[in-house]
């Protein structure tokens, strides 16, 4: 059994620079799609957040982030170990180690035990791509004073800025949507963590890291899930539109979807793999739920409790 799913932000503004700057013009990461440059956030951020919420909720983490450093920085507990780290579990690894030093970890990590083999490479169960903004970037930039630093130097030692600074901020106001993935029968020995991870993504935050300069939550303002055995989604994962209505506000549809559940005389897609949660479904008309349940689909205004939904239907009752 394999899990598809594609989260949908809410709309907020955003400013998901990591680093990288023109002068003193902070840069939205971008990809281009056709004519337009669209925001993104990379999956690696995604992931840190991820592997950060799983560490709030008290499952054991072998990376912690350092953020009192120079530079970007993290610590280990130990070496890479699977069955005791959710992080090592969900997330994969590389030890670039060979020749010697393989052996001489080898050699280490004996106290394991004789029946435990130490993976030097191990893929991520978690699979997903990068979020990207379902509007494309309009050059909006936003500017801050950086005050001079006039503190005395029999005070202070150092001084942050020899002189006052404009800051040019690029910004963006958009909802960002991603997929993931998750290979069922490779996370049933660790089900419980599972159900923990489908937890977090419910309730992520924090994916710009901290050089965020906006409050931008990752929890799902809308969700679709896929339970199947086919080894591919069969649909476009990115497949949020934006829809404007008459009265001025836009609803965010997942049209290949839903028009393909109720899709007549056959159904392009078996309606009881779908689940379908959030703000998706308070905008849909009572007629067009009617349909979509009466095929099978599993429909729930609040995205965090049909995931719990979904996690029991893949993995049992917790």
């Amino acid at each position: 059994m394999n899990l598809f799913a594609t989260v949908l932000t809410y709309p907020a503004p955003s400013a998901n620079y990591r680093g990288e700057s023109e002068l003193n013009r902070a840069v939205i990461q971008k990809v281009t799609d056709g004519k337009f440059d669209y925001p993104i956030f990379s999956p690696e951020s995604i992931r840190n957040a991820l592997r950060e919420t799983l560490r709030k909720y008290g499952l054991p983490c072998n990376r912690t982030r350092l953020d009192d450093e120079e530079q970007l920085a993290v610590r280990f507990e130990d070496y890479p170990y699977a069955e005791a780290y959710a992080d090592d579990f969900f997330f994969g690894y590389l030890v670039a180690a060979s020749g010697k030093d393989r052996k001489e970890i080898e050699r280490i990590l004996e106290k394991r035990g004789k029946d435990y083999k130490f993976q030097f490479k191990r893929d991520s169960v978690l699979r997903m791509n990068m979020a990207k903004a379902l509007e494309p970037y309009r050059h909006n930039a936003v500017f801050t004073q950086s005050p001079l630093d006039a503190t005395p130097k029999e005070v202070k030692k150092h001084a942050n800025a020899t002189t006052s600074a404009l800051l040019h901020r690029e910004t963006a106001v958009s909802a960002f949507q991603y997929p993931f993935a998750l290979n069922i029968g490779d996370c049933k020995p660790k089900a419980e963590w599972t159900r923990k991870l489908l937890t977090a993504i419910g309730e992520l935050n924090d994916v710009a890291g901290n050089h965020a300069r906006s409050y931008f939550e990752f929890a799902p303002a809308s969700i679709v899930v896929r339970l199947t055995k086919q080894l591919v989604a069969g649909y476009q994962t990115y497949g949020f539109h934006t829809v404007p209505q008459p009265n001025g506000e836009a609803f965010h549809l997942f049209p290949e979807v839903v028009n393909g559940i109720l899709h007549e005389p056959t159904a392009d897609y078996p309606g009881t793999e779908f689940y379908i949660g959030g703000k998706i479904v308070k905008d849909m008309s009572d007629d067009q739920l009617k349909k979509l349940t009466d095929r099978g689909v599993t429909v729930n205004r609040n995205p965090q409790e049909l995931l719990k939904t979904v996690a029991t239907a893949a993995l049992g009752k917790g």
